[in-house]
């Protein structure tokens, strides 16, 4: 039997792909998970996290799942079939305020947990079109049915504006180099294709290195794609709104410009706003929406042993003071 907290889902072939939940002991610390409470798993991605928040609830407790991406949505709907506290939907972080005021939960929620970025899942499945190690379409969309995908942008984007996004996403100091070449060797249908034009602009670096060259520009390209970091922006402020005084909103990245973008987002909320010097105010701490709930926390040696990926990760908790 599948261990519940190390799910699994198939790819479009067939074949098995193995979930490892992130930072999942630290998340449920961090959560102070009330066994009545209502809680929100805004990327169910295969369920990892959302199993074990439901694990630490009564009968009476509730997690809310969404996702964008219609394979975790699969999983989601069919964890519901066997689990009557859970409601599923399909809905990006923007849309959070959305979906609880439909159930009657707007400002009422203990706890929200947002994954950002690529699930692994995603990535190892070829058909997606996220990953450089394996060859498939060029797609790089968690929502395939919404959008253009990577192929038809790169394909048809100026390559000023190409270059733009490789710097501003990946932060690729070879951006401009990088998409000289792309537009040189246009149409691009793969990832393997894709991977090799951008390993030809790219030295690999010292032998020891593990990271592939392409791995900025993907990044980028994926980002921009999906929008991820306007939804993480919108999702963040949308998420803290909904908490209930003493709930907590906890977030996992996986690169710098992420993690800036919390950091900076909960700086904002814990600390109380620059007035001007001779403005009468008696209190500033009233306008002091949040408290930190501790520094950035990291994936153990032990979890790493594990789950390499979890190098990557990064956690951060604000909870709701007013």
């Amino acid at each position: 039997m599948t261990d519940p907290l190390q799910p699994q889902s198939a790819s479009a072939d067939g074949a098995v792909l193995r979930h490892l939940p992130v930072l999942l002991v630290e998340v449920l610390h961090a959560l102070a998970i009330q066994k009545n409470g209502v809680y929100v798993d805004a990327t169910f991605g295969r369920g990892g996290h959302c199993q074990a928040m439901l694990a630490e609830l009564s009968d009476r407790g509730q997690v809310i799942a969404l996702d964008r991406d219609p394979q975790a949505i699969t999983a989601a709907e069919k964890l519901r079939t066997q689990e009557p506290r859970l409601q599923v939907f399909r809905a990006r972080f923007s849309e959070l305020g959305e979906v609880l005021g439909g159930c009657g939960l707007a400002g009422a929620v203990q706890g929200v947990l947002m994954d950002v970025g690529v699930s692994s899942p995603q990535v190892d499945d070829p058909d997606r079109g996220f990953s450089f190690r394996h060859s498939g379409p060029l797609d790089m969309r968690m929502d395939p049915s919404q959008g253009v995908d990577a192929a038809q942008w790169l394909n048809s984007a100026d390559e000023e504006v190409i270059a733009n996004i490789i710097w501003r996403y990946g932060e690729e100091r070879r951006a401009r180099r990088i998409a000289k070449a792309i537009v040189a060797a246009r149409p691009l249908s793969t990832t393997q294709g894709l991977a090799e034009v951008v390993a030809a602009c790219v030295p690999r670096g010292n032998a020891k290195s593990t990271k592939h060259p392409a791995t900025k520009t993907f990044q980028a390209v994926r980002i921009f794609i999906n929008d991820e970091l306007q939804e993480l922006q919108e999702g963040l402020h949308v998420a803290f709104d909904s908490l209930a005084l003493g709930g907590r909103l906890a977030v996992i990245s996986f690169h710098s410009l992420e993690d800036r973008q919390v950091k900076q987002t909960f700086k904002a909320l814990s600390q109380p706003p620059v007035l001007p010097r001779r403005l009468p105010v008696q209190d500033l701490h009233a306008a002091v929406r949040g408290r930190l709930v501790s520094g950035p926390i990291r994936a153990g040696q032990g979890e790493l042993d594990v789950n390499p990926r979890a190098r990557s990760a990064t956690l951060r908790v604000i909870e709701r003071v007013a």
